[in-house]
């Protein structure tokens, strides 16, 4: 890669990694339900009426705006709300790639090496350690619910790859939009009108400010850069720089936040990258769709681009 296309690909971890201090911000003014109908109102609007059509099948479209953009958000501002750090949850997401490789399994038939089930092993191991050092500083309410968020994106990591979008972008910006409607009409009815008045009402300069760095920097510039890396390099070369996210997550949450940074959280952070990271280096096979099998190749090839896709911490956050 050349060194300006590096920088690229670190800025936008850096930009992934600090979403999660601008959601602790959105979230201490806004209820969560609420703060991802606008965040995705904001990414969809007016981008949507700018862009043409999604250029992937609807069903794909919907499936993962719902599942993706309601579900696994709402759960994770969820848990963020209930309590749990925001860059503890940076890394508590990556184990999304642990869900990911066993859904695959499951649904897909692709058939993981022995690297690729070592690392899952090491990830398994430092979530493990995340869960040991829960407390009143770290609700058990909070890592459930992010986990789940996890298992969510892994659903629809899975989906992704039957999908295979040419144009994430634009693909990002209508899952946004199908994501809008249903979220606004889940806060109405849970988080109730009264209580969204409120919030509204009440929206302050940080407010905007969280809810403009979420939608506009983090999902449309981000995915626009991330983009343009995976077209001029492919996804194998690019998605290695995604498991820089929790870094910069953690560490702009213990800056901006002062949430402690502890060794054990550092060692924790350690085993699942590392995880993710082996795992990804093994090249498991993949069942081809005339049944033999087949190796899949380093870039071009729709299921290779989208295994990585789990490590997109971008539409994550």
């Amino acid at each position: 890669m050349r060194p300006r296309d590096i920088l690229l690909a670190v800025a936008v971890a850096a930009v992934w990694g600090c979403n999660f201090v601008a959601i602790e911000v959105g979230l201490d003014r806004m209820p969560p339900l609420l703060f991802g109908a606008l965040r995705f109102a904001l990414a969809a609007f007016p981008a949507v009426l700018l862009i043409g059509g999604p250029r992937t099948p609807w069903r794909w479209v919907l499936g993962i705006g719902l599942v993706l953009g309601v579900v696994k958000f709402s759960l994770l501002f969820a848990g963020m709300a209930a309590g749990l750090p925001a860059g503890l949850s940076s890394l508590l997401l990556q184990s999304q790639a642990i869900f990911t490789t066993v859904f695959a399994v499951a649904l897909l038939r692709e058939r993981p090496g022995l690297r690729q089930w070592a690392g899952l092993g090491v990830a398994v191991a430092g979530v493990g350690l995340v869960a040991s050092r829960l407390g009143s500083d770290r609700p058990v309410e909070g890592f459930v619910l992010v986990l789940a968020a996890a298992v969510a994106w892994s659903v629809s990591n899975v989906m992704m790859r039957r999908a295979a979008p040419p144009d994430m972008l634009r693909f990002m910006v209508w899952v946004s939009a199908v994501a809008t409607l249903p979220l606004f009409a889940l806060s109405l009815l849970f988080e109730g009108p009264g209580r969204v008045g409120a919030a509204l009402s009440g929206l302050d300069l940080s407010g905007l400010g969280a809810l403009a760095y979420i939608a506009g920097i983090s999902t449309l510039a981000g995915f626009a850069g991330w983009g343009v890396l995976i077209k001029r390099y492919g996804a194998a070369t690019v998605a290695p720089f995604s498991m820089l996210v929790p870094f910069f997550g953690m560490s702009s949450a213990a800056l901006f936040l002062g949430e402690p940074l502890r060794a054990g959280d550092v060692i924790a952070g350690a085993l699942v990258i590392g995880g993710v990271l082996l795992g990804a280096s093994g090249g498991g096979r993949v069942a081809a769709p005339d049944g033999t099998d087949r190796r899949p190749g380093p870039s071009h090839e729709p299921d290779q681009r989208l295994l990585v896709a789990g490590r997109r911490v971008a539409s994550s956050a």
